[in-house]
Formats: structure tokens, sequence, C-alpha cells
């Protein structure tokens, strides 16, 4: 399969490159890397077999990952790594939580064959639909992209649902989306963009509007259950879900509604005995739903909020010019008049005249608000809805985003970056609170 970044001969990897070294692992251990901040790092597997988030390495091949990467080489038999000596921490782990997680890949596999040949029955066709819970860094992330490579290289094509609008695994941060995985997944490129089902929440944080989170969920749910119910191999291949570190509280309560609205049948709580009880008592009278403890990796780790801020403004960049600088987004202008601004949330749902006596006005969390065009849009990234008409906008999905530059007042004319030249697919633009400076 094709990897991130450049493949290079032995010989690219020499002339004024870092020193290079060789780590040699045994059966069931694993590299933990952390990839220097301030330059990119190149390995290969020279010899035996391993993988990285579930996806095999190729023999011979050099890989480049990026800075800030942190990932870990795992190999079940044995397998000598040679890297670059420039990484900000390696070191080998002989103690990994791997034998239970291809343990839960192998009762999942179960479940896909025996819904693939009860493609008759409504109830018993429906392959696994995974859950993946726990706190901020615990490695939900990691996991979830461990079970869909393993599922898909058995042939399967399960869903990924990511309902983490802090980070963002498919899309840009402030989004919940869906998309199926057909291969392995790349462990330097990341998720496939292919058409990806993805709807605008626009913050990084559901306190700012948790009811129209649980809309987009519900909404991103139905969808798939509609598509589910057209496509039996879908059907049978299930999904794995990837969910926030926001467990307490409000985040608790968004959990019981996700594993609710998309059904789900196995909970994999990583790295917490309360989260594990609460959701276990949460959840007994469902008599079709596993709650399944799991230890998280030691290789997690704790990322601060400066880090997450630095994470997903390289994502957004990402987004417009590629891992490794290969895209060229376009710089295009319109008139105010062209655009119909949105965002969602706000302003009182009924004058104070219109209340009960006593009644306090408060603000109505799926109201479409207008927005004005001036200089407060400058920096903010904007999501382009399907939406034809005004009315659709709640329910549509995003074609992607654009970036705004300028704003020329007295012209009345907006500059913006988008990923490709040409008209955008609408008029119809959400506003949320994702900015981005470039750097």
């Amino acid at each position: 399969m094709a990897y991130g970044g450049a493949t290079l001969g032995p010989a690219a990897a020499a002339g004024n490159s870092p020193a290079m070294k060789q780590v040699k692992l045994d059966k069931e251990s694993e590299l933990r890397i952390e990839v220097n901040v301030n330059s990119s790092l190149r390995l290969r597997l020279l010899s035996g077999t391993a993988e990285i988030f579930g996806t095999e390495m190729p023999p011979e091949n050099w890989l480049i990952f990026p800075p800030r990467m942190k990932f870990a080489i795992f190999t079940w038999y044995g397998a000598t790594i040679e890297m670059q000596d420039n990484t900000e921490t390696d070191y080998v782990a002989d103690e990994t939580p791997m034998i239970s997680y291809v343990n839960v890949h192998a009762v999942l596999e179960g479940r896909r064959k025996r819904a693939k040949a009860s493609a008759g029955d409504a109830d018993a066709s429906q392959g696994p639909r995974v859950i993946v819970v726990g706190p901020t860094d615990s490695g939900k992330s990691t996991l979830s992209r461990m079970l869909l490579s393993w599922a898909a290289k058995q042939g399967w094509k399960p869903t990924f649902v990511d309902l983490d609008i802090g980070q963002g695994s498919i899309t840009l941060p402030g989004c919940i989306a869906a998309t199926p995985i057909e291969m392995p997944i790349d462990p330097v490129e990341g998720i496939p963009l292919e058409m990806p089902l993805v709807y605008f929440f626009g913050h990084n944080t559901p306190t700012v509007n948790a009811d129209l989170y649980r809309v987009l969920v519900k909404e991103l749910a139905q969808i798939l259950e509609r598509q589910f119910s057209v496509n039996a191999e879908s059907r049978a291949a299930g999904m794995v879900i990837n969910t926030m570190g926001f467990i307490d509280g409000l985040g608790y309560d968004l959990l019981l509604h996700a594993i609710d609205t998309f059904q789900a049948t196995v909970v994999l709580v990583l790295g917490q005995d309360k989260l594990c009880s609460m959701l276990k008592d949460a959840l007994k009278q469902k008599q079709n739903v596993d709650v399944v403890k799991l230890q998280k990796s030691g290789g997690v780790v704790s990322r601060n909020s400066k880090f997450r801020a630095i994470a997903r403004n390289q994502r957004i960049r990402e987004y417009f010019y590629g891992l490794s600088n290969d895209l060229s987004p376009h710089s295009s202008i319109a008139n105010f008049s062209d655009l119909a601004i949105y965002r969602i949330g706000g302003g009182p749902q009924a004058p104070a005249s219109a209340l009960p006596i006593g009644a306090q006005p408060v603000a109505d969390p799926m109201r479409l608000v207008p927005v004005n065009i001036n200089r407060d849009l400058l920096n903010l990234v904007l999501a382009v809805s399907f939406a034809k008409e005004q009315d659709q906008i709640l329910s549509s999905n995003i074609a992607g985003f654009i970036w705004i530059t300028d704003i020329d007042i007295p012209r009345k004319k907006i500059t913006y970056l988008a990923p490709s030249a040409g008209e955008l697919p609408s008029k119809f633009l959400l506003m949320g609170s994702l900015t981005w400076i470039e750097t």
C-alpha cells in the first residue's frame, strides 16, 4: 500500500542526514517513538515483520514521519528497525496490551462472519458496533485505528465514526464524521478522505452547544442506518466509533447518548475502572451490549492544552496544504452578496412579551442566525454546506472548508482560501469558533 511521504532508497537516507541506528525488537514488544518537534524521522523495517497502528510495515522501504508524531512499532514475532537517531524519545517496551486488543479483534471477526452468514435476518445480519470510550490521552484513537486496520486486512469494510470534535481523525476539528475503511490505514497519512460524511459542530468542546452536538450525532447515525439497510456488506462489517475524552458530567451524558443513538453492541473502556463500572450499571438492562475494560497502552503520552492547540492548527494546515506541503490551495474573491453565512444557536426563542409571566427568554440552541460579514471573520475557517436552501442547512452535511484571508469592507469583497479552484458547491457557509493563523 502507499505510505505517506516519499519512500527512499538507502542512498537517499545518507548524506547529511542524522546518524542511523538499528533497534532489534523481540517478539511481542514495541518500539515507542516521539518524533522531534523540528524535524521529520526516517526509518525502515530491515528484517522480520512489524506493524504501526495495526498496519503492516513494508520491508526495506524508508518511511518518513512528520515532526511531533507519536507512534509505536509492534512486532508479533521479532523485527529489526533501522532509523535516524534524531527522535525526541524512543524506547522499547515488552509489556503491551496488544494481545488483549487482538483478542477483541478476534471476537469482532467472529461476529462479522456470523452477520454475513445471516444476510436474510434483519437483526442477526448486523455486524458489531464498537464504541471506544475513555479519558483524554488513553489511546482511543490508536485502538480504533488498529481495530479498523485489522478488519480491513481481513477483507471487511468497516465504517469509522469519529465523534471527537477536539482533534478530528477524519477531517478538521470541530466536526463529527464517518467514512468506510477499505484498506489498512496509512500510519502517516491517516484516515482516507474520499467522500467522508461530515457534520460541522464548529467548536472543540460540546459545552458550547450540547443540544446541537446531540442533533448532529443523531443525524449522522440516521444516515448510516439508511446506508446499512441497503448495503449488506457494510452492515455485516459494522462500525468502530471513536469518542471524546470528556467523560464527566455532560461528557458522560453525551457518551450514553452516542451509545444509544448508534445502538452500540460493544463498549470498550480504556483505562478507567470508574467509567467502566458506571457504564455497566447504566447499560445492564441492554442484553445485547457488552462492556469490556481494556488496559491502556503504556506508550500513551499526555498532551497539554498548548500541544492540542498546535495539533489542531496542524490539522487545518494539512487540510489546505497536505501533510508534505504537496497540495496547492486556491485563493478566490467573492462578493458579500454571493455568500450567506450562518451560525447555529443563540437568540431568544420568543420575545419576553410572548412568554408566560415570570418566564425568562432562553437562547435557542438550534436557531440559525445570519452573520454579518465584517472584519471579525478574518482567519475563521468556515464550513461549506451541501444545502441548496436555507431550511436544509441543519440536516445537510459538509462539502468542505474555506479559510477567510481578507475582507474588503468598502468594496464588499471577501477573499478566501479553498483546497481547489472553482465555484463553491453552495453559497451557504457555517461559522463556529474554528480559527487558523498561518505561520
